[in-house]
């Protein structure tokens, strides 16, 4: 017997492989709009001049980056309670398409550094990403294990890493590759444990919250990533 049938009858977990099938493919349809629409985003922002307002910002006081950061966080927990929300789809998609800007407008500094260098890094750091998110994303639906178990170890993660970048803002430590390359290990099993709760945990009425969940995912192991090819400059 399936313990979701018992338990937690509307989650994915329950249904019948069609239903599965079809909230993957709307989960996935929304995850890969929500990369386009980014994409058109900063292609835009990129291309209008912004640098000297955005660096001046950024280089005003010694906390800029600490209150954007901030200003994140909050917009992040705002958008995935819309994105959350069992009584209106509009809310939803309010969530998903402001999750959707801000991760544009924080990738924005980094984007603006990199596409000044040469040897296209950007177009290498999304290529490396989307292999990767494959990878994982085919060990997933193919093992059928349910990756949720990381859940914990990706709270204490996340916040030992909230820990040491804010940390960096007042002591004389450096993030650099090696920390890098950590998140890039912590992206990838948050894209474990993101694909699992697609694929067992989320309601059937709930792909929005699950695209969300994946494209925030996709774009921490992307902005790592790009990290790294930037480093190697």
């Amino acid at each position: 017997m399936n313990p979701y049938e018992v338990t937690f009858p509307e989650t994915i977990g329950a249904q019948n492989e069609d239903t599965r099938a079809q909230f993957v493919r709307k989960t996935y349809g929304h995850l890969a709009a929500a990369i386009a629409v980014f994409a058109v985003i900063e292609y835009i922002l990129l291309h209008a001049g912004l640098e000297n307002a955005v660096f001046s910002f950024l280089s005003a006081g010694r906390f800029s980056w600490l209150m954007v950061l901030g200003g994140f966080m909050a917009i992040s927990w705002i958008a995935n309670k819309w994105a959350m929300s069992s009584t209106s789809l509009g809310v939803q998609y309010a969530g998903l398409s402001l999750y959707v800007v801000a991760e544009a407008l924080i990738f924005l500094p980094m984007l603006m550094v990199a596409n000044s260098m040469e040897n296209g890094v950007i177009g290498k750091a999304a290529v490396v990403t989307s292999a990767l998110v494959l990878g994982l994303t085919v060990i997933a639906f193919t093992t059928r294990k349910d990756f949720t178990f990381l859940g914990g170890f990706l709270k204490i993660g996340g916040m030992v890493a909230l820990g040491a970048i804010v940390a960096s803002f007042f002591l004389p430590i450096t993030l650099g590759f090696w920390f890098s390359v950590l998140m890039v290990l912590f992206a990838a099993g948050s894209i474990l444990h993101s694909t699992s709760n697609i694929m067992y945990h989320y309601r059937t009425t709930q792909y929005v919250a699950a695209s969300l969940s994946l494209f925030a995912s996709v774009a921490l192991l992307f902005w790592y990533v790009l990290r790294l090819f930037m480093s190697r400059r």
